[in-house]
């Protein structure tokens, strides 16, 4: 009987999310993931499906295509920067609109339409934010657009508690500052670091239960 663990990651072609997906068929999970365009290189473990979950339709096409399946992990990695300015005065309305349905309401629709998937009694259902999103945490308003759009994230997502089961375990998690496109060569961590501790983090919160906001090394972030 084939014991592996089942993950669906969605928005992994490249940065965490790729690094993600890696690091999971690594320890031995059955990882399908998606991409808007061509599949990378990956670890040959991992089954690839396009999906553009701003598009209505293609989350339906990639609901039809895992109908039946159980997952032992959802993990939604959606992320833009959005203008370079990160000024309200300057940004147009379909910057921001484009902002905001990429960063936080198509990610929260697609884990909704998702969550059916989730194994009922260990299933945990990610979703990956910032440390920014947090009025607590982000004092003085660093980068505020892109903030703003996790900050909404952070609470659509809430709206997702009362649907889970007791044993299903949903969580916002900061990455960390990391070497990528979006965050450049000199942040303080690589890819790997990153994911490591992020799957560190899911392993360890399978089964816990609850909503919770933390970054990849495991601590608490204020709401």
């Amino acid at each position: 009987m084939d014991t592996s663990k089942q993950a669906l990651i969605v928005g992994a072609s490249r940065g965490i999310g790729l690094g993600l997906a890696n690091t999971l068929a690594q320890r031995g999970w059955k990882v399908i993931a998606t991409t808007r365009n061509t599949s990378p290189v990956s670890d040959s473990a991992i089954y690839w499906l396009t999906v553009d979950i701003n598009e209505p339709t293609q989350r339906e096409t990639l609901r039809n295509e895992i109908e039946g399946k159980s997952f032992d992990l959802i993990f939604i990695n959606a992320g833009v920067f959005g203008p370079d300015h990160q000024d309200l005065a300057k940004a147009k309305d379909d910057e921001l609109a484009a902002l905001f349905l990429t960063n936080a309401i198509s990610p929260v629709r697609c884990a909704a339409e998702l969550l059916p998937l989730l194994s009922p009694t260990n299933g945990v259902l990610a979703l990956m934010t910032s440390q920014l999103a947090s009025l607590n945490e982000n004092t003085s308003a660093t980068y505020p657009l892109y903030s703003a759009s996790k900050g909404a994230l952070n609470m659509l997502s809430r709206s997702l508690t009362d649907r889970l089961a007791d044993g299903q375990t949903l969580l916002n998690i900061h990455p960390g500052w990391v070497q990528t496109d979006m965050g450049g060569e000199n942040a303080a961590l690589t890819v790997e670091q990153s994911t490591t501790g992020i799957v560190d983090r899911l392993e360890r919160w399978s089964g816990k239960g609850g909503h919770h906001y933390l970054d990849y090394a495991g601590t608490s972030l204020s709401w």
